[in-house]
């Protein structure tokens, strides 16, 4: 059996309950006789390079619980790529303070930096077991049923979907709302939970994993302001056209090498040329991006998602400290109705580096819209919303 210290950290985008992962894994640990000490890296890897770390064996469990309903990433999160020197420095780093087990909060990236480090203790015959907390609001890590993190993002998009959609509905005109999602469209889909009744938005939805046609666009939106007078319109952030292209970016480029999708209102203002150009003069048209707001807005947690997310790193722990076995931790959805779910361990190889993506049968089949399966599917994890009263 290993015994030794532990490392935990987070790592790329925040969200509403990334800290209750964290403190699960916590608290999960001070129950293990085999970890002897728990180390919280600063702001993840670079952290870990840097020997940048928190006791975090001295804090209440009442400040712990402070901490697991605070959104974002408590220790601070990094994205950053490792390369062979990178990890070869954070291995040194491990094997100076006798670290023992590794834990690493984060999306597909962080899976593959967690798998890269696993492979190089075996290289070694170091001891040594790491595991991978699954976080993302995107939704698109493989095997798992969904994410962490996801739901309670997706909440927020629903909510502010129904609020925008009666301002939409006062004042008539067209709204557009570009949603986070560069190659999946989960976020974004998330939106249909808007709907209450006939005539609600959103009307259009539009998804990276479909092609992005302009001139069918302005012709869907032209349609729906002749059938309702109105239409407010979900697009994902990373929509492309036939070529593949995105539809609209600031040319700047993320830390990964990624262009630039919803960092600037690029895409809403393009977009909204366009419906100008398919409407009569004088037409109302407006957009908004919602940005970072989406992934750490407190008060609209899922209670699946924080439930979820501070099981998945007790389980995490508990399964190192037992089984001594590298993997991720993946949820299994067991029901819908009601909604019950368990946890098993994956390999790493099964989830770093490559995603997922929206499945054909959640989309329509004129790519504008989502289906009633992805409805079944998304509804449980989100919870209930509230009721929109109507005079007219």
């Amino acid at each position: 059996m290993l015994k030794g210290n532990m490392v935990i950290g987070q790592s790329g985008g925040p969200t509403a309950v990334i800290n209750q992962s964290l403190v699960g894994a916590v608290l999960a640990a001070r129950e293990q006789e085999a970890i002897t000490g728990i180390l919280g890296a600063k702001h993840g890897l670079a952290g870990i390079m840097a020997e940048d770390f928190i006791d975090l064996t001295t804090q209440s469990v009442e400040q712990l619980e402070e901490v697991a309903t605070t959104p974002a990433a408590a220790l601070g999160s990094v994205r950053l790529k490792p390369g062979k020197a990178e990890c070869e420095k954070v291995f040194e780093v491990f094997k100076k303070h006798d670290v023992r087990f590794f834990f690493y909060i984060g999306g597909n990236d962080s899976a593959e930096t967690a798998h890269i480090i696993a492979e190089m203790a075996k290289s070694e015959n170091y001891d040594f077991c790491t595991m991978h907390i699954p976080k993302t609001i995107d939704n698109d890590l493989r095997v798992t049923d969904h994410c962490p993190g996801f739901a309670s993002a997706a909440r927020f998009v629903a909510l502010a979907f129904m609020g925008d959609d009666r301002d939409n509905k006062a004042l008539s005109g067209v709204k557009i709302n570009v949603v986070m999602g560069r190659d999946a469209g989960f976020l974004t889909a998330a939106s249909a939970l808007a709907r209450q009744a006939d005539g609600d938005g959103p009307h259009l939805i539009y998804l990276p994993e479909t092609t992005f046609n302009v001139a069918q666009f302005k012709a869907d939106v032209a349609a729906q302001v002749e059938k309702h007078g109105r239409c407010v319109v979900a697009v994902s952030e990373g929509i492309v056209d036939a070529d593949g292209h995105p539809i609209a970016t600031s040319g700047e480029k993320d830390s990964h090498g990624n262009l630039q999708l919803s960092g600037t209102g690029a895409l809403g203002d393009t977009l909204s040329a366009l419906v100008k150009e398919a409407l009569p003069a004088g037409a109302r048209v407006r957009a908004d991006t919602f940005g970072y707001l989406q992934r750490s807005f407190p008060t609209i947690v899922s209670d699946v998602d924080a439930k979820e997310a501070r099981d998945v790193g007790t389980y995490a722990v508990d399964h190192a400290a037992s089984m001594g076995e590298n993997g991720s931790v993946a949820i299994k959805r067991e029901s819908s109705k009601p909604y019950t779910s368990s946890y098993f361990v994956t390999p790493l190889s099964t989830v770093a580096r490559e995603a997922t993506s929206m499945k054909a049968e959640y989309i329509n089949e004129k790519g504008n819209d989502v289906t009633q399966a992805w409805l079944d599917y998304v509804a449980p994890l989100v919870g209930d919303l509230p009721k929109m009263g109507r005079l007219i």
